[in-house]
């Protein structure tokens, strides 16, 4: 009788205690500095600031090692910039320090390697620009589960896609609502949620409401005055009704300062704990895991995008960040001739860790979030840094392409003394397209296909002042070569691939009038009953950048492609190149400005097709551009809606046929008559954002930063009903010119005469990464692929000569489980148009 009265009190007090612990709130503190990197300080200035709090934190978090566990002090940086700079200014053993307390839950590290605004930046940018914590997370066993975009008003609808298959499960952000045209950021339609893709992946968001100002909750430094936080979120009534749940996380101190030095956290912790509510000094992990935990299966799943914002001023450096974006893309040529190259000579890549590791890391600091560039760095010297960072990162991508191209041609076997050369394809499918070969001297000759020894159409073109023999390279195989030998004497004669009557260029598909200034004023579909494809709304064209006057003239002309040049002083110096390619339908657009230039200017794109339908490329997703509401992906609250994001493609289509537009350079597009806050989803118009200061002259760099040349080209391809795998994969090719090189053959490894490495055997499922694994070339070969699909696909992959073994990794190149490898082919499923990535050990 006593034990059974003992143990009904003990039941009592237990149950007694998870009452009270469930009655009683758990308030999470997160302290940070909030990193304005070349804002509120420059790269000597942060780099000591990184170091003097890390330094400080460090101790602060020994010295209370004996407090209860949630009254110990804990960080949180908001880049893995911050662990960077600390690997490479202090000793292993302080590294080890620093890794030991991430272990331990007292100091915490995001993927991102700043504070970043990813509007607009291409997908593989993203990731690369998160490798630096994968290497790391390798090396020390230690995981990086968060990711955040701070203070800029907007966020990217794929982007927590990308977060997600990197191995990030939580983010928050914390908003200025400043320097913003976004509105209703003080009454968002949920606090706290999970923030979805269209490949059904999914992030925990905490994004508050604004419902003071950015020093409390909704803001990027939510716990400035952690004990006036407290009081606000114990008796505000809005925030209360807002977020009704008994955990709530309050993150953020620094705001704007340089460095944040002080304990007030781990003493307000103290000071505010009471029978009520349990203050905890927090990692931001802690909360996200007791509150999912708690409240999780409770919780939506939200996906939408919010348009751009402070991402936009980029193109105040337009040629600048154009250059990061040709680097990106070129990285998929380099990247897939360095694997084969690696395959054969292991050695290849170990000269250039540090150089590779320094430019990827740079894809994550390009895009850092203070475009704005109004803060005490002066507009010149945050314009040269960005300049720096671009330079790092082409200089990398350009060297590796150069070398593994050289390299290949001395692997092809050669035989024979005619000169040969390889023409590469790095995507993953067959493919016909010109390709140029530099060469010396304009001879009489005619060029074979050493596989099938039939004569090529060929011709001579000069590109940057120097000759090249251009041909047209029919049945390129995936991810491999084919060679092709110049042999001296006259072949056959083709005809032109096109032919130009005054203003009209015309081959089988299309006819088209070509203005002075290089807009297309008629586009007619000679496949499609010779419909007309261009409209003139508000007296704009196709690629029409406005003004009046200039002149036209035939550039080249011969069998692989014929090419007409617009040269015009209105509105700005600028030439336009129109090619047409044989048995192409593509029509490539090479425009050039040539002056300076401080205003905002578009490429206006205007097509004849009533009712659009516009999909695009945003950041990690193709996306319908319309508001959730009316079947798109656009949020109908808290979003901007004017200039959306172009990666590699949009399209406009209506009544069964559409046009894609490849685009190759820019990062920015208008629909229509879109404002801040209204969405022109009727008018079939894209205006693609050639280069300014869209909010104003107070927000981005001035006059360009002083450059006087921009590249910006583009494509088209009239088609029926919208297929977005059609369409990624034109704007693939446009983007990704096949690849030549010299055949020697002096270290031959590789066929003579055609060579395929990679195959996939669904046709949605797009090869979108092939490289050597970033821990060498020992540990396999890394493959990414997107799945184009609005439907689930199983697919297998092979590489010549077979897959030994495999993993099913993150992005940034971490194990998650055994790949499934059947027959020396790897055999996967992708949920709807999911992202993925493996390594995989060829045979």
């Amino acid at each position: 009788m006593k034990n059974f009265v003992l143990i009904s009190c003990i039941f009592l007090m237990i149950l007694l205690t998870a009452q009270s612990s469930l009655a009683q709130k758990h308030i999470y503190l997160a302290p940070d500095d909030h990193t304005d990197y070349m804002w509120s300080g420059d790269e000597v200035e942060y780099e000591n600031a990184f170091l003097t709090m890390t330094d400080f934190y460090l101790n602060q978090i020994d010295a209370t090692k004996g407090n209860i566990s949630h009254h110990q002090a804990r960080w949180n940086a908001d880049g893995s910039f911050w662990m960077w700079v600390y690997q490479k200014n202090r000793s292993p053993t302080q590294f080890q320090r620093l890794i030991s307390r991430i272990k331990s839950g007292h100091f915490s590290m995001p993927l991102n390697a700043l504070v970043l605004s990813n509007g607009g930046t291409p997908a593989e940018a993203v990731l690369r620009g998160m490798y630096y914590p994968g290497r790391i997370q390798r090396a020390y066993n230690v995981d990086f589960p968060i990711a955040i975009a701070m203070e800029n008003q907007t966020l990217p609808y794929g982007l927590s896609s990308l977060w997600a298959g990197s191995g990030a499960k939580y983010s928050w952000k914390g908003v200025c609502n400043c320097a913003s045209h976004v509105p209703h950021l003080s009454n968002r339609d949920r606090e706290i949620y999970y923030m979805g893709g269209r490949d059904d992946s999914r992030v925990l968001m905490k994004w508050n409401s604004v419902f003071l100002n950015h020093s409390l909750i909704g803001g990027y430094a939510e716990g400035r005055d952690p004990y006036a936080a407290i009081d606000f979120v114990e008796n505000d009534l809005a925030f209360n009704s807002s977020y009704p749940f008994p955990i709530i996380g309050i993150f953020g101190k620094g705001e704007d300062d340089l460095k944040t030095l002080d304990s007030v956290f781990v003493t307000a912790a103290k000071n505010l704990t009471n029978a009520n509510r349990k203050v905890i000094v927090s990692n931001q992990l802690d909360f996200f895991d007791h509150f999912e935990t708690n409240h999780g299966a409770d919780l939506e799943t939200f996906a939408a995008s919010y348009g751009n914002e402070w991402e936009l001023y980029s193109a105040s450096m337009s040629e600048v960040s154009a250059r990061v974006k040709r680097a990106i893309e070129k990285l998929r040529s380099a990247d897939a001739l360095a694997t084969l190259v690696s395959l054969q000579d292991p050695t290849f890549m170990d000269s250039r860790i540090e150089s590779r590791n320094k430019a990827m890391l740079n894809f994550g600091l390009y895009y850092e979030h203070n475009w704005t560039a109004d803060g005490r760095v002066t507009r010149n010297a945050r314009a040269e840094w960005q300049r720096k960072i671009e330079r790092e990162i082409s200089s990398y991508v350009n060297t590796l392409y150069k070398d593994a191209k050289e390299q290949l041609g001395t692997m092809i076997t050669k035989s024979g003394a005619n000169q040969k050369f390889y023409v590469f394809n790095s995507m993953s499918w067959e493919r016909t397209d010109y390709a140029d070969f530099p060469i010396l001297n304009k001879n009489l000759v005619h060029v074979v296909n050493t596989s099938t020894g039939e004569e090529v159409p060929h011709q001579y073109i000069s590109i940057s002042g120097k000759n090249h023999i251009r041909i047209l390279a029919k049945n390129i195989p995936s991810v491999g070569y084919q060679v092709f030998e110049i042999i001296n004497g006259a072949g056959t004669s083709f005809p032109n691939a096109a032919t130009v009557t005054g203003n009209i260029i015309e081959n089988d598909f299309y006819r088209i009038t070509v203005s002075n200034t290089g807009a297309i004023t008629s586009l007619i579909d000679k496949k499609r009953g010779n419909r007309q494809f261009v409209r003139t709304i508000d007296g704009k064209t196709v690629n029409d950048l406005g003004g009046i006057g200039g002149s036209l003239a035939i550039e080249s002309i011969g069998p692989v492609s014929v090419t007409l040049r617009a040269t015009s002083l209105n509105p700005h110096s600028h030439t336009t190149r129109i090619t047409l390619i044989r048995d192409s339908n593509r029509i490539e657009i090479r425009n050039s400005i040539t002056q300076n230039f401080s205003d905002i200017m578009t490429w206006n794109y205007s097509f004849n097709i009533n009712s659009p339908d516009i999909w695009h490329e945003e950041v990690g997703a193709v996306i319908r551009a319309k508001l959730l509401p009316d079947g798109g992906h656009y949020s109908p609250r808290n979003a901007r809606y004017d200039w959306l994001t172009i990666n590699h493609f949009a399209d406009v289509s209506g009544g069964g046929v559409g046009v894609t537009l490849s685009n190759a350079d820019t990062y920015f597009m208008k629909l229509g008559d879109s404002t801040h806050t209204v969405f022109d989803t009727a008018t079939p118009q894209i205006n693609i954002l050639a280069g300014g200061q869209v909010d104003g002259p107070t927000l981005g760099i001035p006059n360009q930063g002083g450059d006087s040349w921009f590249l910006q080209r583009f494509a088209l391809q009239t088609h029926d009903a919208f297929n977005q795998t059609s369409a990624m994969k034109f704007s693939l090719e446009h983007q990704n010119t096949l690849v030549t090189g010299t055949v020697t053959g002096t270290n031959p490894a590789y066929n003579e005469n055609k060579y395929s490495f990679l195959t996939i055997s669904d046709p949605d499922v797009l090869l979108w990464a092939l490289k050597p694994a970033e821990d060498g070339i020992n540990q396999g070969v890394i493959t990414r692929v997107w799945n184009q699909a609005n439907a689930a696909k199983n697919y297998t992959l092979s590489l010549d000569p077979g897959i030994l073994s495999g993993k099913k990794t993150t992005h940034i190149e971490t194990d998650i489980a055994n790949a499934s490898i059947v027959a020396g082919k790897l055999a996967a499923l992708l949920t709807a148009n999911q992202i993925q990535t493996h390594r995989l050990l060829p045979n």
